[in-house]
C-alpha cells in the first residue's frame, strides 16, 4: 500500500495541533494493541473519520520516528517482557523527526496492566549518557546506567489520533523496520500495521474498540522491541515469542 492512499483518507479528517494533543498525553495509562495487515488501514481510517481528529505537524499527517532501544548485555528488558513479568521496563531514545526533538524515555508496566511513561529531552550519544540522562535513569529504573547499551534501532511512520469526546489517543504505526547495532542486520516489515489505544482505564466505552472489531481485528500484545530483537538476534530466547512470529508470517502471507 502506498502512503498516498493513506494520505488521501487522512486528508478527510479534522486536524489537531501538537499542543492540543498534549492535553491527552496519558503518561499513566492502559495500552491496548492491535496488529493487522496494512491493507486494512485505509478502511480503518475511513471508519474513524467521524470520531477522531488527526495530528498534523508542518502539513504532515504521517510522521517519521526513529527509536534506539537500550538494554543490558544479557537482555534484561527483553527477557522481562517475553516472560510476562509484572514489573517490566523499556528504555529508549526516541527522535521525533517532524519536530527535530529527541527524548530519553522510560516505560514501566505494573502488575495491574497499567503503563507509566517518563521522558526527558536528551540526545542519543551512542549509549554514552550525560549527567541529565544518568540522573533520569537512576530516578526511574532499578538498573545502573553503566550496564546499559544500545541494542536495536526501529524506524517507522506514525499516525496519531485523538477522540473528539473521550479522553483517549490512538497511534497507528507502519513502514516498520529494524536494524541491529551488534551484527548490522536489517529487516523491514512493509505488510505490518500496529494500532495502539491509549486510555485512562479498561472501560469498553471506546469508539475505536467497536470500529476496529468490524474489520475482524482484535487485541494482541505486541512489543516492537522484542519482535525486532527476536528477528535480528540469534542469541535471545524465542520460544515464548513464537506465537507473535507466527502471526507476522500469517500477515505477510495475506499480501501474497
Amino acid at each position: 500500500m502506498q502512503n498516498s492512499d493513506i494520505e488521501g483518507e487522512l486528508s478527510k479528517l479534522k486536524q489537531v495541533s501538537l499542543d492540543s494533543l498534549y492535553s491527552v498525553r496519558l503518561m499513566n495509562r492502559v495500552e491496548i494493541k492491535y496488529v493487522f495487515n496494512i491493507r486494512k488501514l485505509t478502511d480503518l481510517i475511513r471508519m474513524l473519520a467521524s470520531y477522531y481528529q488527526v495530528l498534523e505537524i508542518k502539513n504532515m499527517r504521517i510522521l517519521p520516528y526513529s527509536t534506539t532501544y537500550l538494554d543490558t548485555s544479557d537482555y534484561l528488558f527483553y527477557n522481562q517482557h517475553v516472560r510476562g513479568e509484572f514489573a517490566r521496563y523499556k528504555l529508549r531514545y526516541r527522535r521525533y523527526e517532524a519536530t527535530n526533538e529527541s527524548f530519553l524515555e522510560i516505560k514501566k508496566k505494573n502488575n495491574k496492566g497499567r503503563t507509566s511513561k517518563w521522558r526527558v529531552e536528551n540526545i542519543n550519544n551512542s549509549g554514552s549518557f550525560d549527567s541529565a540522562a544518568t540522573c533520569f535513569i537512576r530516578k526511574y529504573m532499578p538498573v545502573s546506567p553503566d550496564l546499559l547499551k544500545p541494542a536495536i534501532i526501529n524506524n517507522f511512520t506514525r499516525i496519531s489520533l485523538a477522540g473528539f469526546e473521550l479522553n483517549e489517543r490512538i497511534t497507528i504505526d507502519f513502514n516498520i523496520s529494524f536494524s541491529s547495532l551488534e551484527n548490522l542486520r536489517e529487516i523491514s516489515l512493509p505488510y505490518l500495521a500496529i494500532a495502539e489505544l491509549k486510555k485512562d482505564g479498561y472501560s469498553d466505552n471506546s469508539c475505536f474498540r467497536a470500529l476496529i472489531r468490524q474489520l475482524n481485528i482484535y487485541p494482541s500484545g505486541f512489543s516492537k522491541y522484542c519482535i525486532g530483537s527476536a528477528l535480528l538476534n540469534d542469541s535471545v530466547k524465542k520460544n515464548m515469542i513464537k506465537p507473535k512470529l507466527l502471526l507476522l508470517n500469517k500477515l505477510e502471507n495475506e499480501c501474497n
